[in-house]
């Protein structure tokens, strides 16, 4: 979500929030959108990440920008007199957090500037597995193909719930120090899905390797290597973007 000097937001999708931002203040011949051109300086206010994938991730943009079109946010009220738009509009993301499909991903919300931050309101704080974060976040570059073939040549992991091989892209690990536990990323989903037959992405479960109970969405923050830098600027008990700009 980026917002300009007037307050004017604007919502978007992106897999790299900073070369967007320059995109959009650059203007729509340099790779902009057509809605933030020419009414720039814009500023870049708020992210949501860790979306499974571009589709779920455009989807969630969707309806942050279309409230009033989407079935699943009937319950939002328009924005009232008393309302900025970045006020109305985090209302709404608020919202999303705690209805179905998105109530079960593996979300960060991310502040990216103190004098923008919003708490959320009382009853509509989004689920334990989904933290609020602040601070900058940057693109994580893809391993090179060479280091990811020489790590596959080091010796093949054993997933603990299946016995087949992991390859490195479908690799997951605990994050506690002592558990040396390794699967493929759909065994450990089933195993943490075990009683949840409805649902496909789990929320939370007990590690078949230390047995601590650890939330799904940590696990992928460590897959992703952002668990420490979430630990670091989280305010919470505990890669893909959406993005609202702000001038």
């Amino acid at each position: 979500m980026i917002q300009n000097v007037t307050g004017r937001i604007y919502i978007g999708f992106t897999v790299n929030p900073e070369r967007r931002i320059g995109q959009h203040n650059a203007g729509r011949h340099r790779g902009g959108a057509k809605r933030t051109s020419g009414r720039g300086p814009w500023e870049m206010v708020l992210i949501i990440h860790g979306f499974p994938s571009d589709i779920a991730a455009l989807r969630f943009e969707w309806a942050w920008q279309n409230p009033h079109s989407s079935r699943r946010l009937s319950h939002v009220t328009r924005r009232s007199k008393k309302e900025s738009s970045l006020q109305f509009h985090w209302r709404v993301v608020s919202n999303m957090l705690r209805v179905m499909p998105w109530s079960r991903l593996p979300l960060t919300t991310r502040w990216l500037k103190q004098e923008y931050r919003m708490d959320f309101e009382p009853g509509l704080q989004p689920p334990l597995h989904v933290p609020l974060a602040f601070g900058s976040i940057r693109a994580r570059k893809p391993k090179p193909k060479d280091v990811e073939e020489e790590q596959e040549e080091k010796g093949a992991d054993i997933c603990l719930l299946c016995q087949g091989t992991v390859k490195s892209a479908d690799k997951m690990t605990c994050f506690h120090p002592l558990c040396h536990m390794t699967s493929h990323v759909i065994c450990l989903a089933k195993h943490f899905l075990t009683g949840e037959a409805a649902h496909l992405l789990p929320v939370e479960g007990e590690c078949p390797g230390c047995r601590h109970s650890v939330l799904w969405g940590s696990l992928i923050r460590h897959k992703n290597g952002c668990y420490g830098d979430l630990e670091k600027n989280t305010s919470s008990s505990q890669n893909h973007w959406t993005d609202e700009l702000q001038f």
